[in-house]
């Protein structure tokens, strides 16, 4: 085989990263400590970063920085900021959520390379074209998918010159990535803010099949896979594990590293993968990849696996038989620190040391000899590089006018930076009272910048202009429904504002329900959901074709897209996590976006300076069931039980079932199941956010409202058009209809609102 297989590896700090390398990582990807989805990793400064990128590039290794959160319209400065100095680094990709960084980088900072994150959640073709058309250069695909699927993304990636990459181990999301709130829900944490407080992971109490972590699953290894993998396309194997430690990371990657030089070299695997299990781990599968998702899946235990899988290798019974057990992993544990420490501790990050001699007698050239040297943590020097560079013009006699030593060493006093650090300017070789124009000084230090710059040339910051806020496109605020059920059509007559149907995660291939329900009721205005895998993106597709409505609302940028391509208007719904205007601009700009909703997980403040485009409508949703994590697994395996051994083609479309989990602190969340749909948890409380009406009716188009009958709390059981009419007051500016509304809905919240990002 000669295709190159990128082994892609986790870095929480410096030494991680380290452990990475010399186990002999192709690439690794972390983070700074800001706009980074892992920030319970020690993470790294600017300068850690540049150093860091100087050693992985000396081992022939790549290094990924992290920028994959949404990012809030008041932090565009620092962000801008960030990049105005990446540019100047020699990092080779940042992988991004927020679809606003795509049109910032495209339009100012096109010399980095963009990864699509997990958190945008790709899993079908559509995204993809996506992605590539609004300059991702490689896409990291949904854990969720399997073998089968990953090969026709990873196909089509390649015709649109888009990398795919895997996660093959590590830990599982049982939610999919981008779509879990649960923690921000609970506790003001957002997993698309890097503050997931892994719910999945909390204590329940005992459910009906006596399971008290119902949501854990085991963490994920395809070490057995990689044949499928490659010949499935897949260009990188990412490793997850930003927030565990050198030792682990080494174990993973060498042990990953071995696999796959073996199966370059040989087409054979190994079939040991003992090392695995001696580091942090919740026991292994595979079965997302395999497309089998059973039971086995899950595991009742959160904890580290390593000292339980050490008692059955040896089959420890007795007390005597367990110690021992425990002892041996605790001793090879103790090896594998000894070992990592000793293979990266003459591993530096330090920065250059720069020695400055300026020389020059009158009538002749100034020269400036830059003396580069770097010394490894044991002191030995593994650099050692001299440049000089002269200047055009000669050195004339000074009158009043001395090029002193203080105002060379000014020019040339910024390769103080991330990279260098001055030792020293020698100036005994210089001549007295002569002088250079500045200007010269000014292209010497800039002849030095880019000989220290590799031979590349030093990039200019920015100035990213400021963004205009348009007025509303009809100066007016409306009120628009959601409904499900075709029962609920009369509610058209109930409203003059726009009515969106719902349509279901999977459909029955060929069935023509959902095209006759839209085309019998031209007022019901197409909504699509936030996933959509396989054949059910297809017949997503199929609607959008036979229907050809005038205006959809799409959650899934796949669909998004083939809207586009089939002139068809859309609205980005609320499951894109809108955030800030570039994100806005992006949707506009390069898929001709009408409008978008704006993440309810923002608040006021974070709200009201998003600046809308020209011509572009802005929703909000003041009324819905609040999801919390919505998964390709089943929740009811472990709860309530299932008779089925594993999901099956018909489970999407005929199971309704529904229950609920309770955590320690005696709140019950509602898991809910409706037909077509995946199965999804929803909070005890529905949103409710009548405080947004008075504060920021000027910002929006459209106040939404969710009457599905979906998630939990008293919501379905409420006179649907009794809302309706409560709601058009409100936003009408009858204030008396809110207490209406806070009697109706009796369990409710607005947290979101109020504490924001």
């Amino acid at each position: 085989m000669s295709r190159k297989v990128e082994l892609l590896a986790p870095g929480g700090d410096v030494n991680a990263i380290k452990a990475a390398i010399v186990a002999g990582a192709n690439a690794v990807y972390c983070g700074l400590d800001v706009f980074n989805a892992r920030n319970r990793a020690s993470n790294l400064s600017f300068d850690e970063l540049n150093g860091v990128i100087r050693l992985a590039h000396e081992y022939g290794c790549e290094i990924f920085l992290t920028v994959n959160v949404v990012i809030l319209e008041q932090e565009l400065p620092s962000l801008i900021n960030l990049f105005n100095q990446l540019v100047n680094t020699h990092v080779d990709g940042i992988i991004v959520q927020d679809l606003g960084v795509f049109n910032l980088v495209k339009k100012y900072f096109p010399s980095l390379h963009i990864h699509a994150s997990t958190q945008l959640t790709t899993h079908n073709e559509g995204q993809i074209v996506f992605l590539g058309k609004i300059g991702a250069t490689r896409a990291n695909l949904s854990r969720e998918l399997n073998l089968t699927e990953i090969k026709l993304l990873s196909d089509l990636a390649h015709e649109h010159d888009v990398l795919t990459e895997v996660f093959v181990h590590g830990a599982l999301c049982i939610a999919f990535s981008g779509q879990c709130y649960s923690s921000s829900v609970s506790v003001g944490n957002s997993g698309n803010r890097g503050r997931c407080s892994q719910a999945c992971r909390d204590e329940y109490e005992p459910t009906a099949m006596g399971n008290k972590h119902p949501l854990n699953l085991k963490d994920n290894s395809a070490y057995f896979d990689l044949p499928e993998l490659v010949a499935a396309g897949v260009d990188s194997m990412k490793i997850e594990g930003r927030i565990k430690g050198a030792n682990y990371v080494h174990t993973v990657v060498d042990s990953w590293r071995q696999q796959i030089d073996k199966f370059v070299q040989t087409g054979e695997l190994l079939q040991d993968d003992s090392n695995l299990y001696k580091v942090f781990n919740r026991n292994f599968t595979n079965l997302f990849l395999k497309g089998d998702m059973t039971k086995s899946m899950f595991t009742d235990n959160a904890r580290d696996h390593s000292f339980t899988h050490a008692n059955e290798k040896s089959n420890a019974i007795s007390v005597v038989q367990i110690q021992e057990a425990q002892d041996q992993l605790s001793q090879e544990k103790n090896e594998i620190d000894a070992l990592v420490k000793q293979k990266i501790k003459h591993l530096d990050i330090s920065k250059h040391k720069l020695r400055f001699e300026i020389s020059g007698q009158l009538d002749e050239p100034l020269t400036i000899n830059v003396f580069i040297t770097s010394t490894n943590s044991l002191g030995e020097i593994s650099r050692d590089e001299q440049i000089e560079v002269q200047s055009k013009l000669t050195l004339k006699s000074a009158g009043d006018a001395v090029t002193d030593q203080g105002a060379i060493e000014k020019r040339f006093k910024s390769f103080n930076n991330a990279n260098f650090v001055i030792e020293k300017f020698d100036f005994t070789k210089l001549g007295k009272n002569l002088s250079i124009p500045f200007k010269e000084l000014t292209a010497l230090r800039k002849q030095v910048g880019f000989l220290l710059n590799d031979s590349k040339e030093v990039i200019a910051p920015v100035d990213v202009p400021k963004l205009i806020n348009h007025p509303k496109p009809n100066g007016k605020t409306t009120m628009s429904i959601l409904i499900a059920d075709e029962a609920d059509s009369y509610l058209c007559d109930v409203t003059d504002g726009d009515v969106y149907f719902k349509l279901p995660e999977s459909f029955k291939a060929g069935n023509n329900k959902y095209i006759d329900i839209l085309k019998n009721n031209p007022r019901l205005i197409p909504w699509f959901p936030a996933v959509l895998i396989g054949k059910d993106y297809i017949e997503a597709v199929r609607v959008l074709e036979e229907v050809k409505p005038k205006r959809i609302v799409s959650n899934n940028t796949g669909v998004a897209y083939k809207a586009f391509e089939l002139g068809i208007n859309w609205i980005a719904g609320p499951f894109l996590n809108t955030t800030n205007s570039y994100a806005l601009l992006t949707m506009q700009e390069e898929l001709n976006c009408q409008g978008a909703f704006i993440s309810n997980e923002i608040n006021k403040r974070q709200i009201q300076n998003i600046k809308r485009p020209a011509n572009f409508k802005m929703l909000y949703s003041i009324y819905h069931p609040i999801l919390m994590m919505t998964s390709r697994q089943c929740f009811f395996q472990q709860t309530v039980g299932c008779k089925k051994p594993s999901i099956e083609a018909g489970c999407m479309l005929s199971c309704k079932k529904e229950t609920t989990v309770t955590n320690v602190k005696g709140i019950s969340f509602a898991i809910d199941k409706q037909k077509g749909g995946y199965p999804s948890i929803y909070n005890h409380e529905q949103f409710l956010n009548l405080d947004i009406v008075n504060d920021l009716s000027h910002m929006f188009d459209e106040f939404f409202i969710d009457l599905t009958d979906i998630g939990s709390g008293s919501k379905e059981v409420l006179d649907k058009a009794e809302l309706i009419k409560h709601f058009s007051r409100l936003i009408s500016g009858e204030q008396e209809a809110s207490n209406h509304l806070n009697n109706m809905v009796e369990i409710k919240t607005n947290a979101q609102y109020t504490q924001g990002l």
